[in-house]
């Protein structure tokens, strides 16, 4: 059953009681990150295998996601090739009470450092299962930083000539 969330901004990010941390490099430059991650909402589910569904809607999101999570988020903070964050406003996670995701983009030579922060607060349950949680996240957001990273650095080859 889905409840809303408390709202929060972006300052949750630093003061959450769970605090999920995860930094990754890519060959990417910081402006093709920040489009495919604010601009092409549809296409996070080539390159994010938990995301089932994207899709973008007025100030936020709608995201689904493999196991039948949901969420409807509102974006709080898109800094061109800086940051992108956004709060979930609506999930059907049990005890979740608060939850903030940021992307955190910086120039490292011509690629670009990701740090991404899960930042969550709710019921002690759900609180101690995040951080059970975290060498899954972990995992599954490199797996998924990689999967982006090749997408926006490897062009398909062109298809073969008839023979």
């Amino acid at each position: 059953m889905a409840h809303g969330l408390r709202p929060v901004g972006i300052g949750f990010v630093e003061t959450a009681p769970v605090r999920l941390v995860f930094t990754h490099e890519m060959a990417a430059a910081p402006d093709a990150v920040f489009r495919a991650l604010a601009e092409d909402v549809s296409g996070w589910p080539q390159w994010f295998s938990a995301v089932t569904s994207a899709r973008a809607t007025e100030g936020g999101r709608e995201i689904r996601l493999r196991g039948g999570t949901r969420f409807q988020e509102s974006v709080i903070a898109a800094r061109a090739f800086e940051v992108y964050a956004y709060r979930v406003d609506v999930t059907n996670t049990p005890g979740a009470r608060a939850w903030v995701e940021e992307w955190r983009l910086a120039p490292v030579g011509t690629g670009t450092l990701v740090r991404m922060t899960f930042a969550l607060d709710g019921t002690g349950l759900f609180r101690a299962a995040a951080r059970l949680a975290r060498p899954g996240a972990g995992r599954a957001l490199r797996t998924a930083v990689t999967a982006l990273d090749h997408r926006l650095t490897h062009r398909s080859p062109p298809d073969p000539a008839p023979a």
